[in-house]
């Protein structure tokens, strides 16, 4: 059994892809080919978002707006500590300072009322400004944006969505990541929308700070390829990967449809399987990046998966702020309970748009036995 079945998806697309493929081999314009503008009008349209500005990864995709930002030393970024590591990553290496604020413990996206806490806590301090915030939509489902832009105006930062694992999922009827000033993507291949490499997306309707991230991919560049206006990133999306999402991005729509046929499945079958399941808030609906569930007895469920050759991940074990790589903002056990505890507990079933319902139903059974 796969974790995530990328083969399956390739048999449905393999003659498009193939096809795909052999356009830009034909062309030979593998740097900013055609495929990438017509890729970046197609996002922008099934988003709602007036610019979309595809890079090389979702990482640089959070770093190019905090690059257009000029955010640097000196400057408080507020994130979650319950994320994949690129979304703190990426305010280092911009230079600024990250700054965690606790996660609800239903839907695992930003608590608005932790981050106004901390907000306020550095204002209070006064070693750092604050300057913006990343959102991060956690395995699939959107955070909180009518209370989240409302604390952005607030004290007036700018706010990212991170939607990396919720592509096209809504919030209020608005599609991820048009929800926010700014917002970003990742096409990893695990992820809901993927490519067969790295690559990503940038979506804002702000016309001038579109033309700054567009000259921050290709290392600042102005109107003249050979006078740099600013310093910039290499971050431009490989044509063949932008020609690949193009196929993927025509049955997106429907795989969407069978994430939730999936889910649907796992939450009928562990209705009564003493384990907390996924929450999707009513103005939500969710892609389902992934299907977490959590419980007590962790380990045990997983060496019964596991013995029955079923594959499982935990995300996140370790929260960012207990990190090596962020020990220098001393963080410790217990600063942030509602993500520890959260990490000690969950872990993720497999979940694909190809996943069976008796296969589902085995999981399950294996899960209740357990």
């Amino acid at each position: 059994m796969q974790f995530i079945d990328l083969k399956s998806q390739y048999s449905r697309i393999q003659p498009g892809i193939e096809q795909a493929i052999s356009r830009v081999l034909e062309h030979g314009q593998y740097i900013m080919g055609p495929e990438i503008a017509e890729l970046e009008a197609r996002l922008a349209e099934f988003v709602g978002s007036a610019h979309c500005i595809c890079c090389s990864s979702g990482t640089d995709a959070l770093l190019m707006p905090l690059m257009a930002a000029k955010v640097g030393p000196g400057d408080a970024v507020f994130t979650t500590p319950f994320t994949f590591f690129a979304s703190p990553e990426v305010v280092a290496l911009a230079g600024a300072t990250p700054v965690f604020a606790d996660i609800r413990p239903d839907t695992y996206n930003l608590d608005p009322s932790a981050l106004r806490q901390a907000i306020e806590r550095v204002v209070q301090a006064g070693r750092l400004k604050p300057k913006a915030v990343i959102a991060v939509d956690l395995f699939g489902t959107c955070a909180d944006y009518r209370e989240l832009n409302q604390i952005a105006d607030d004290y007036s930062l700018l706010l990212i969505q991170d939607a990396a694992q919720a592509f096209g999922a809504t919030y209020r009827g608005e599609r991820a990541p048009s929800l926010a000033p700014v917002g970003a993507t990742s096409f990893f291949p695990a992820k809901p929308l993927g490519c067969y490499g790295d690559g990503g997306a940038v979506f804002t309707d702000d016309p001038g700070l579109c033309e700054i991230m567009r000259s921050i991919r290709i290392h600042g560049q102005g109107d003249d390829r050979y006078n740099n206006v600013r310093i910039g990133l290499n971050a431009r999306m490989d044509t063949l990967q932008a020609a690949i999402v193009l196929e993927k991005l025509r049955i997106y729509e429907d795989e969407i449809k069978q994430r939730q046929r999936v889910a649907a499945r796992y939450f009928e079958q562990l209705a009564e399987a003493p384990v907390k399941l996924p929450c999707v808030p009513g103005e939500c609906v969710s892609v389902f990046a992934q299907f977490c569930i959590e419980s007590d007895r962790r380990a045990e469920i997983q060496a019964a998966l596991r013995e029955a050759d079923v594959p499982t991940a935990v995300y996140y074990a370790k929260p960012m702020h207990l990190l090596d790589a962020f020990a220098d903002l001393g963080g410790r056990p217990g600063d942030f309970p509602v993500a520890e505890a959260a990490s000690r507990r969950i872990f993720a079933l497999p979940f694909h748009p190809y996943l069976q319902d008796a296969e589902i139903d085995r999981i399950c059974e294996i899960i209740k036995q357990a």
